[in-house]
């Protein structure tokens, strides 16, 4: 029989007073804000669970950001819940931003008033190159997974990637083929769940099937 098709979750990291204020949040290690972990903790039970959209016992593998605020959102959804599989790694941290890390957008455009993010990168952060090597390597990896999955019934359907804003809407757009820059047509709201799978019962189709899920559930 075959195997339905393999799924990875995208969930953005919750609300911190960063994110309120639009300062650009890279390396910079701020927390979330006791709103931000309530937000979570009211809508797990809607996301987690035997007859949820998430359900452990087909989760294969989780990459989290070292950042606490992706790791407070990871481990408060599943709290309660047996663990998933997990592992803490920099291949899913936040774009760095470098020189622009704590800035707004003003701010940033009071140094360089033609700066797009897109395009031109992060002064002694990460270039657009930077990037897309770095999400690249990691869709690979992922790929892999499912294709195990559903090619040799190797592990488990779903992978998760617990992560940040700029970094899960540059993601989605690598994911689907287009250059890193179009991610900015994107929007990731905190604490919020994507997810991307393939068409047409074919691993050389990805796409994705739903953005913003439980986003604005509070």
């Amino acid at each position: 029989m075959s195997r339905p098709m393999p799924r990875l979750f995208l969930i953005r990291h919750g609300e911190t007073e960063w994110t309120i204020n639009g300062r650009h949040t890279g390396r910079s290690d701020i927390p979330l804000t006791e709103n931000g972990v309530k937000i979570i903790e009211n809508n797990r039970h809607r996301i987690v669970g035997p007859d949820k959209l998430v359900q452990v016992p087909n989760i294969c593998h989780v990459l989290v950001s070292p950042r606490q605020r992706a790791q407070k959102t990871f481990f408060t959804l599943f709290e309660g819940q047996e663990l998933p599989s997990y592992e803490t790694t920099e291949a899913v941290r936040e774009w760095d931003y470098g020189d622009y890390d704590g800035l707004k957008i003003n701010e940033i455009k009071a140094k360089n008033p033609n700066w797009v993010i897109w395009t031109d990168g992060c002064p002694n952060g990460e270039s657009v190159e930077d990037i897309t090597k770095r999400i690249d390597e990691t869709i690979e990896k992922v790929r892999e997974y499912h294709r195990q999955y559903k090619e040799e019934s190797i592990g488990k359907r779903d992978m998760m990637i617990v992560a940040h804003g700029h970094f899960l809407r540059a993601f989605i757009s690598r994911w689907v083929g287009f250059p890193l820059c179009l991610g900015t047509h994107f929007n990731v709201e905190p604490a919020s769940i994507a997810m991307l799978t393939y068409q047409h019962n074919n691993l050389a189709e990805p796409s994705l099937t739903a953005l913003n899920l439980f986003a604005f559930s509070d």
